[in-house]
């Protein structure tokens, strides 16, 4: 099935005050301090491949999305798995938390995204409509919008598939990561790319914000993570 090079209003490191987490092609979730680039916690608990993982607003909980079909909550001080979410029928590429922790959104090669209610488990909405696998979901900062992968506006630009979309906290950019080994920065306005951010040399799959928009985080392949200035497109010190 051949992914999308395009994205539409639709993390995945997050970005998380001094902790970030960090994937690639494994099974485990490793927290690391920021500030020292130490792992301070490997979550373990998925039968497939990590995908996607995404922080609560408070830090509380860590979110993440497996090729095992399943969403799992994590408890961020213990590393406990809280919640095991099922019911998508094929593996979940991606997972968002609305700002205020009350819903998670999961997106699926099952050609639709979820949204759950954390506290019960419980699925409350599928949305349909995408005629290709959603390759990731975000909320916009006040919970009314949740983006995926081509139903209100698309941006194209990319010369490859698009693994992972986050929005600016004030939802005035946004940044997507694709295989072509690039980070795009977008004008969710005019929809138009005012930066392309190369620096990795191999597929890039995930990309987070820092809350004050300032720095945008990149995971990739070539197992690094990559720190940006956003508004130079110059990069900080990173993660090996």
């Amino acid at each position: 099935m051949a992914k999308d090079k395009s994205l539409s209003l639709h993390t995945d490191c997050y970005w998380k005050n001094i902790n970030i987490h960090h994937w690639i092609k494994v099974k485990t979730v490793k927290i690391w301090d920021a500030a020292t680039g130490q792992c301070v916690s490997t979550l373990e608990g998925h039968s497939g491949w990590v995908m996607s993982v995404a922080w609560s607003h408070d830090a509380a909980r860590l979110a993440s999305a497996s090729d095992d079909k399943t969403v799992k909550i994590w408890d961020a001080a213990t590393g406990q798995c809280v919640s095991t979410l099922d019911g998508h029928s094929g593996l979940v590429n991606s997972v968002a938390w609305s700002h205020d922790a009350a819903r998670l959104a999961s997106a699926s090669v099952d050609k639709t995204a979820k949204i759950w209610d954390p506290a019960t488990g419980q699925c409350v909405s599928t949305l349909e409509g995408h005629s290709g696998w959603v390759g990731s979901v975000a909320w916009s900062h006040d919970a009314a919008r949740l983006a995926s992968a081509s139903c209100v506006s698309t941006l194209e630009g990319h010369s490859g598939s698009v693994d992972s979309v986050a929005w600016s906290h004030d939802a005035a950019r946004l940044a997507s990561a694709s295989v072509d080994k690039t980070v795009k920065i977008w004008d969710a306005a005019t929809g138009q790319c005012v930066s392309t951010l190369d620096g990795h040399s191999d597929s890039v799959m995930s990309v987070a914000w820092s809350h004050d928009a300032a720095r945008l985080a990149s995971a990739s392949d070539d197992k690094t993570v990559k720190i940006w200035d956003a508004a130079t497109g110059h990069l900080r010190p990173y993660f090996r």
